[in-house]
This record gives C-alpha cells, sequence and structure tokens, in this order.
C-alpha cells in the first residue's frame, strides 16, 4: 500500500479522484470483514487470557488496544474522507483536493502503523505460552 500511496502523491487531482473511486468499492468490503474477524479474535483472545491468568493477556489487550486506534481514526478520518472522495467530480475535483489527499494519507499511515504494531503484539511470543509439559514415560 505504501507504494500505491506514493505512486498516488504523482498524480493530479482527476487522475487521482478516478483511481480513489475505483478501489474505494473493492476494497471496501473485504477491508471490513477481515478486520471485523481480527478484531473479534482478538476480543476473544482478550478475554481468554484474562481468564486463565496468562501472560499473553498483556500483549493482547495491547493489540487490542492498537486495534481500537486503528478504528477510531478509520471512523474519524479515512471513512468520512473516503464517503467524501465518492461525491468528487472527477474531471474537476475541488480545489483543497490535495489537503484532503495528505490528511487522509496521514491517517492511514498512522492507523497501518497500529495496525503492524498490533500485528507484532499478538506474535509476541512468552515463556508461558512456549512452555510445554513434561510428560513421564
Amino acid at each position: 500500500m505504501l507504494v500505491l500511496e506514493l505512486a498516488l502523491r504523482g498524480l493530479d487531482g482527476p487522475e487521482y479522484t478516478r483511481v480513489r473511486r475505483a478501489e474505494f468499492g473493492p476494497f471496501s468490503w473485504f477491508i471490513g470483514a477481515a478486520f471485523t474477524a481480527a478484531f473479534v479474535t482478538s476480543v476473544l483472545l482478550v478475554v481468554h487470557t484474562h481468564r486463565a491468568h496468562s501472560r499473553v493477556f498483556r500483549p493482547a489487550a495491547i493489540a487490542l488496544a492498537l486495534l481500537l486506534l486503528a478504528v477510531v481514526v478509520t471512523i474519524t478520518v479515512n471513512g468520512p474522507i473516503n464517503f467524501e472522495q465518492q461525491s468528487w467530480n472527477a474531471t474537476a475535483p475541488p480545489p483543497t483536493w490535495e489537503q484532503v489527499r495528505d490528511r487522509w494519507q496521514i491517517a492511514h499511515a498512522v492507523r497501518t502503523a497500529a495496525l503492524v504494531l498490533a500485528l507484532a503484539f499478538l506474535n509476541t511470543p512468552s515463556k508461558h505460552a512456549q512452555e510445554t509439559p513434561q510428560h513421564s514415560a
């Protein structure tokens, strides 16, 4: 995505608008479904590890907090901009289209960083999770 976002910076207003409109439909449902699955799974992991008093609870809770941050950024910045851009005239975008693009890309970078960090915390091994029971013969 970073490569795409950097490439979009080289487009003029009409080209940028056409690309954003084209990517909105196909990606929105998929990203929503994938994120919902990740969020529900993370909530269940936090609940389970809390009940089990597992050392995995802390990284799981941090990951869930980062996922919530991504939701807040999406709801307050990226989502409204996505809907706004769908109403733009592709041949004559608004005069502020570059500022809107920049705001969207900054929020997207924050959201992406939060999601990557969440994934890192979900993949953080703990001594407790790596322990294997000793079986006697």
